[in-house]
Order: structure tokens, then sequence, then C-alpha cells
């Protein structure tokens, strides 16, 4: 059984995966579904804020003080994202 998407959904996927691309400045082809904060080699400090702000600046969104903190993995930035009303 597949999973249907709409267009905005894959959008916003593909926006959510070209932010943590950038930002820590990943290999063509990695798997974002396995990123997690100090498990990758590029994500430290410096690039989640670079993460933060590439992020916000995808979607149009602020995010709470908690939410910089609580964002450590890529679906745990779908979840947060999802709370601004985005869907994926």
């Amino acid at each position: 059984m597949s999973i249907v998407t709409s267009p905005a959904q894959t959008d916003a996927l593909t926006r959510l995966r070209d932010a943590f691309t950038a930002a820590l400045e990943l290999a063509p082809g990695v798997d974002h579904e396995t990123l997690a904060y100090r498990e990758t080699p590029t994500w430290d400090s410096v690039a989640h804020m670079q993460l933060i702000v590439a992020i916000e600046g995808a979607f149009d969104v602020m995010l709470e003080t908690e939410e910089v903190l609580a964002l450590s993995s890529f679906p745990e930035a779908r979840t947060i994202l999802g709370k601004h009303g985005i869907t994926f």
C-alpha cells in the first residue's frame, strides 16, 4: 500500500530536505530520515543555528526557543513544523 501525498505535502518535504541539505552541507543521496543532532558529523551547534534559520526561511515560521532546543532530528523537525500547520 502506498501513501498518497498532495503536491503541497511533497513540496513541504522537499523544502525541509533542502533546508537540511544546505545547512548541514550534506552529500547528495543522504537518508534524511536518519539525521540526528550530534550523530550527523556536520550537525554541530553552529550548523544547528544555520538549520533553524534555513527552516524558518523555507516555511515562513518563527520557532519558539523550546522548539529550537527540541529539534534534534529530521523526523522531529516534521513534528515541530506540523504544530505550525505544515503538513507532510
